[in-house]
């Protein structure tokens, strides 16, 4: 089935420019190396070699901007901000956080994708990066070519909530209050449980479709513009139940203003141990977690990702953060900048499979 409109900012439609002269210049200008190498991984001039090298040894020189795809207060935006602070102190130089918020990620990561390769502009981005290519069969860029991976820096369940108030109180409960699915039977018919999501084709909607499917229920999706968005309505009963990011949720679970029902993650979260997932309430094989990580535009000279991926590395080993980052909803990890692209390259394959299974298309 087609999905519903999402409620993002759009703009106009224009071609990706012309990355390969981009990158060609700037590898010849500044860098020496030539853009096969860069591209196709060939091996480097020894004195391509080199220069990159020295390169990598004095960057960065200016501020670096981490644009993150979705509003301020989402848990995206929560581990930039953060991280961003720490690799100010860590790399000696400014390191300036933006929202660009619009088509699921697709602005910003567009925006990046045709960015200098320079490694001064980078990309915030979570698992909707590998959803959106089955999701937006037409877009501008390629997640799997025109984006290149730094560092997986963190996992995060989504957590299905409801207010404080509301009569539900175990995931049973929640999907007994929505009607069984009859295709023949007039929607209005059907009583229906509406649930915000983070977006049209982010996790929180393919969980929330996932759910629909295994338990046979009439779910009803709300499409927002990040998560933030998403708990304001369901703090306030405008929706009756949410589904987001642990991290975004969890000063509201903390207060008390807002009630977990299950997790979607394959194992309860280090944040609420006492949450149970879903699978354990009855779905088996239900899961869906969601990673974070950051993203350079694909020219970006190997020596300069090492650079960052360092740096981040660095950052990611110490206890305060992975504390801050736990009480935020996230389980920290570090990956090699090839890790992180293979499990991008395997999750846009995965997502691609199950969103054309259901029939997920916004295009």
């Amino acid at each position: 089935m087609s999905i519903e409109p999402d409620r993002t900012e759009s703009g106009p439609s224009r071609r990706v420019r012309n990355r390969l002269r981009a990158a060609g210049a700037f590898a010849i200008a500044a860098l020496g190396l030539s853009l096969a190498a860069l591209r196709l991984g060939v091996a480097e001039p020894a004195d391509g070699a080199a220069a990159a090298a020295a390169v990598a040894a004095s960057f960065p020189k200016r501020p670096i901007t981490i644009l993150v795809t979705f509003p301020p207060g989402g848990g995206t935006d929560l581990l930039a901000r953060r991280l961003g602070a720490e690799l100010q102190r860590e790399l000696g130089q400014s390191v300036i956080v933006e929202n660009r918020p619009g088509a699921s990620g697709n602005l910003g990561a567009r925006a990046v994708a045709e960015a200098a390769p320079d490694g001064y502009t980078l990309l915030m981005v979570n698992s909707s990066y590998a959803i959106n290519p089955g999701v937006y069969r037409n877009l501008p860029f390629s997640p799997k070519h025109d984006l290149r991976a730094v560092i997986n820096v963190a996992f995060v369940p989504s957590v299905l909530v409801v207010p404080a108030s509301s009569p539900l109180h175990t995931l049973a409960q929640a999907l007994e209050s929505a009607g069984r699915q009859d295709p023949a039977a007039p929607p209005a018919a059907v009583p229906q449980l509406a649930f915000a999501s983070c977006g049209n084709g982010t996790p929180q909607h393919l969980a929330g479709e996932m759910l629909r499917r295994a338990s046979g229920r009439a779910l009803q999706h709300v499409p927002y513009r990040g998560c933030g968005p998403a708990l304001t309505d369901v703090l306030s009963n405008q929706v009756g139940m949410g589904i987001v990011t642990a991290s975004s949720a969890a000063p509201f679970l903390a207060s008390g203003r807002l009630r977990a029902l299950a997790v979607t993650s394959p194992r309860r979260s280090e944040l609420m141990p006492d949450v149970p997932t879903v699978a354990e309430q009855g779905f088996p094989g239900y899961t869906l977690d969601q990673w974070h990580g950051l993203l350079a535009p694909a020219a970006t000279p190997a020596p300069i990702i090492a650079r960052l991926n360092a740096a981040v590395s660095a950052i990611m080993r110490r206890e305060d953060v992975q504390r801050d980052l736990r009480q935020l909803g996230f389980s920290p990890t570090r990956s090699s900048p090839q890790a992180f692209q293979a499990l991008i390259d395997s999750d846009i394959d995965r997502f691609s499979t199950l969103t054309a299974s259901m029939g997920l298309h916004a295009d």
